[in-house]
């Protein structure tokens, strides 16, 4: 009685043990369905642009910015003046005199305008270089992405190889048993399984590397590894010509925006330059107590007089008038501008070259699909089938699963490159041609 009770008390606190484990695994259930949340490519590319350390830094220096257009509108600081002079060193104690005034600079030719127009347009700028690196940003994510999908398909692919060389290992041992085959086939066989394993483990090596640099685009923490979904074989096809694809590249490429930007702020030095050829005022009221003595006669007469006055000074442009000014702002100018068509010309043919590797990829995609896939999966079978009759040797088994998988890689490849094309076309247009579908 004593043992049965005994057996019972244990249970029965392993019982009060586990409920509370079991509430807390079902309480986890949704925090692990959380983190096995799958992210898509728009959401890859959404968190990069928002987390990635060098687009944040970069977004920082707005700041930079919007304090030098802060400056630009700032007037000059009027300035203090305070003289003062005795005669006590020179012997003449009652003598001394004391000036107190204030001074302001005014900017004359509209400079104040001027220089906020320089900086609005130079922040103006920034925007649009902002927008180019999230665009090449968002180019270098979605590479990175594609690569990680080619390496998850491949992945497959080599679980699938050793699969059947699992089998074909299988149908070996059968075979040998019923001596149709020597100990030498079912040995190749296990060279192949082996093989496969070892490829494999290549294979998920390559896929951890690709992920990994997805993650540090993305701003990831180490240790963070969200899955992604997506796939390689994308069924939307290009329907826009190319006339129409320079036309949009031309209209909404940031690099571009950015460089008009700069031309617009080069037009703006220039003014500004010219316009400081105009030397400032500065307008002063002083007030001056000068008290003296004043010899008259055989007597001495002590004086007091109090002054008020304006004092007006201007620099005058004998020798500098803002040549080297004017010289420096119209050479930036022409900098910019030959840059602007330079870029003009190196986005047209960054379109042009993206669109002939979209029609190239989709040309050799087409073959894969309408020429091999579809045969290769019954060639196999047949062979298989074949060597379990007795027909072939298990060399030619071998040799037709190696065609299998290398052709069956090549069509990954194949659309893996398309996929990168489409990616290099949409960063070279800045537009989702495919409508948002990924």
């Amino acid at each position: 009685m004593e043992v049965i009770s005994l057996g019972t008390t244990v249970s029965g606190r392993r019982a009060r043990l586990l409920v509370p484990g079991i509430f807390c695994l079902l309480a986890s259930v949704p925090a692990l369905a959380a983190e096995t949340q799958q992210l898509a490519l728009p959401q890859v590319v959404e968190i990069s642009l928002q987390n990635n350390g060098d687009l944040k830094s970069f977004r920082e220096e707005k700041g930079i910015r919007d304090a030098g257009k802060t400056r630009a509108g700032l007037l000059p600081n009027p300035t203090l003046d305070l003289e003062g002079g005795t005669g006590a060193l020179t012997g003449s104690s009652d003598e001394n005199n004391l000036t107190i005034g204030v001074s302001q600079e005014f900017l004359l030719a509209g400079k104040r305008d001027k220089r906020l127009t320089v900086a609005e347009r130079e922040l103006e700028a920034y925007r649009w270089q902002l927008a180019d690196r999230e665009r090449t940003m968002a180019e270098e994510v979605k590479t990175s992405f594609y690569d990680a999908m080619l390496a998850e398909q491949r992945l497959k692919l080599t679980d699938r190889s050793i699969e059947l060389n699992r089998q074909l290992l299988e149908v070996t041992k059968d075979r040998l048993a019923a001596g149709d085959i020597p100990e030498l086939e079912m040995n190749l066989a296990k060279v192949e399984l082996t093989r496969s394993e070892g490829t494999r483990i290549e294979v998920e090596r390559a896929l951890l590397h690709t992920k990994a640099r997805l993650f540090t685009f993305m701003g990831l923490p180490a240790g963070e590894a969200p899955a992604i979904s997506g796939t390689l074989d994308n069924s939307s096809s290009l329907n826009k010509n190319l006339a129409d694809l320079k036309q949009l590249a031309l209209g909404k490429r940031p690099d571009l925006k950015a460089l008009e930007a700069e031309k617009s702020r080069g037009d703006a030095d220039i003014t500004l330059a010219e316009a400081e050829k105009v030397p400032n005022l500065t307008a002063g009221l002083f007030y001056t107590h000068d008290r003296r003595t004043d010899a008259t006669g055989t007597g001495e007469e002590k004086v007091r007089d109090n002054l008020l006055g304006i004092r007006l000074s201007m620099p005058i442009p004998v020798f500098d008038k803002n040549q080297a000014g004017v010289q420096e702002a119209r050479a930036k100018r022409s900098s910019t501008e030959s840059r602007l068509i330079a870029a003009t010309r190196n986005v047209e043919r960054d379109v042009e070259t993206a669109y002939t590797s979209v029609l190239n990829a989709e040309k050799v995609l087409s073959l894969y699909k309408s020429n091999i896939i579809p045969q290769l999966e019954e060639n196999l079978k047949l062979t298989q089938e074949a060597y379990r009759l007795g027909e072939v040797g298990i060399l030619s088994v071998i040799q037709e699963q190696k065609k299998f998988f290398e052709v069956s890689d090549g069509y990954l490849t194949a659309l893996h490159a398309r996929q990168l094309a489409l990616v290099k076309l949409e960063s070279a247009v800045a537009t989702d041609i495919n409508g948002g579908v990924q």
